[in-house]
């Protein structure tokens, strides 16, 4: 085959500049996730510390409209509204990703999705002054459907443009830009800065700076590579697309993969929902991702931020206090996942998660054993604390960064959107569920609470462990080979097709001659 034939020499010289992170690479990695991630993570933290203020404003509107004071049962449902708004909204973001993926593209999608921030931020930074508190309840919507595109969208984009071999760590770079933003929206809060009556309608508005980036910085990159040439079938843009990111001219053999791929695929066409929920040749792939998304969510993580507070005043640390000690738990929550972004090509994405939820699963255990014990024993209140900062670590190694990388590398060009749509439903569902559920289980439960949390840990390991393969470093065709086995089905080829387009390659690589070189 002449593609590595007479260019022998200028293929072996790319294999190494192929896994390089170049500067364009590095570019839009940091544009989509700071403009997109990034606003997640401050939308899920951002109305913590500003909340009793917050429902001042609620009482005090509701009185200069009627006269009376807000009864406590209505005020209590009006901020439930305002909190379980914004993973409802991220449920209906998900069920967009299929149909806007596909028809304007992943950068596409991700530029119309700024349009939702900017009205949201525009909304509820005016909303003190506009007296109303309807609109915070609805911009929560919004922003809801943003984050819900966003974290599934920036994924997708990121991941079909990274190098095989550096596809996980950059696939980690958009959980690393959630928990950037959970940990500025804590900073932001703090009483001394935003967090208080004044500043709370700054803090809600300052959302929008990011997207405005974004719409700035984005279009001077390009799409999706896999997008324009499997989707669109203009192999010259994804060519250009991939010679731009890869810093050289040689991507020939990408280019080849991304044609087999296409070839394998062109009985199915494009899978809606419904047709993946339907088709065996992707069954364990649909089951293992509905699995980690689900162990994700219901593992406890909301759950243990909600009790820090509580596990860090009985230690004895001063209520004045606590805010820095959350920003600290925010802090470790950024190291470890830039950790994760540094060790997931070395140690692969099946360790992290393993490891990630066996820590999960062992915390949670000890601390419903030191949340019993602590009022008899004085020391237990230090080992809750030492369970809170082992499960934060454990999360954001495997658990929180590792399931949406491991959607993009697990399907094909035709079945991705549809399974990030699947994937990021269950996150949002499970997300939703774990808010409106856990006050009731911590009222009736208490502290056993967190053995629930345990045992889905535990069958989370138990089914990555016996179904979930190794995907570090491997073409996607590789691992759709290696879940065909899997699933029992036989991958289909059409090898003429594929034979006449590398001689057609190998031509055109004859024609450049010796112009990846001279680079």
């Amino acid at each position: 085959m002449k593609l590595r034939g007479e260019n022998q020499e200028s293929s072996d010289s790319s294999e190494g500049a192929k896994g390089k992170m170049t500067l364009p690479l590095a570019l839009v990695a940091l544009s989509s996730a700071f403009g997109s991630s990034f606003q997640y993570g401050y939308n899920v933290s951002v109305i913590n510390s500003p909340a009793p203020y917050m429902q001042d404003f609620y009482n005090q509107t509701y009185f200069d409209r009627t006269g009376v004071p807000m009864n406590s049962g209505f005020q209590t449902l009006l901020w439930s509204l305002t909190v379980s708004m914004f993973p409802l909204g991220g449920f209906f973001g998900s069920l967009m990703v299929w149909p806007l993926v596909n028809n304007c593209g992943r950068k596409g999608t991700l530029l119309i999705n700024n349009l939702f921030s900017i009205a949201a931020a525009i909304l509820m930074g005016t909303s003190e002054t506009a007296k109303t508190f309807e609109v915070i309840i609805l911009s929560r919507v919004i922003m809801g459907i943003y984050a819900g595109l966003a974290s599934n969208v920036v994924p997708m984009f990121l991941g079909e443009m990274s190098p095989k071999n550096l596809r996980g760590a950059i696939g980690i770079v958009p959980q690393l830009f959630i928990t950037l933003g959970i940990l500025v929206a804590q900073i932001l809060g703090l009483n001394s800065i935003l967090g208080n009556a004044e500043g709370w309608p700054v803090l809600l508005g300052l959302t929008g700076i990011p997207s405005l980036i974004q719409l700035l910085t984005l279009p001077f990159f390009p799409e999706s590579p896999r997008f324009l040439l499997i989707q669109k079938g203009n192999e010259e843009q994804a060519r250009q697309a991939l010679q731009r990111l890869r810093g050289w001219d040689d991507v020939d053999e990408e280019i080849e993969e991304m044609f087999q791929e296409d070839q394998s695929e062109k009985e199915e066409g494009q899978f809606s929902v419904l047709s993946l929920c339907t088709f065996r040749g992707l069954r364990w792939q649909l089951i293992s991702i509905i699995v980690m998304m689900m162990g994700q969510q219901l593992s406890g993580v909301n759950a243990v931020f909600y009790y820090a507070d509580r596990i860090f005043e009985a230690a004895g640390v001063a209520s004045s206090s606590i805010q820095y000690v959350t920003v600290s738990i925010g802090a470790i929550n950024v190291i470890m996942t830039l950790l994760a972004v540094f060790i997931v090509e070395s140690l692969g994405r099946r360790l992290l998660l393993l490891a990630g939820f066996v820590l999960c699963c062992a915390s949670c255990a000890l601390l419903t054993l030191a949340l019993n014990l602590q009022p008899t024993v004085s020391w237990m209140s230090y080992l809750s604390i030492g369970c809170v900062i082992v499960y934060i670590i454990g999360h954001a190694l495997g658990p929180s960064p590792i399931p949406a990388v491991m959607i993009t590398e697990m399907f094909l060009q035709s079945s991705r959107p549809a399974a990030f749509m699947v994937g990021g439903s269950v996150h949002w569902l499970s997300n939703f569920t774990v808010g409106l559920v856990f006050l009731y289980m911590e009222a009736g439960l208490g502290p056993y609470s967190f053995l629930i949390f345990c045992a889905i840990c535990l069958a989370t390991v138990v089914y990555i462990f016996l179904i979930v393969p190794e995907t570090k470093n491997k073409t996607f065709m590789e691992i759709n080979r290696i879940m065909a086995k899997r699933n029992k089905v036989e991958i289909q080829e059409n090898k003429e097709e594929l034979k006449d387009f590398c001689t057609v390659l190998g031509g055109q690589t004859e024609r450049k001659g010796m112009s990846s070189s001279k680079l």
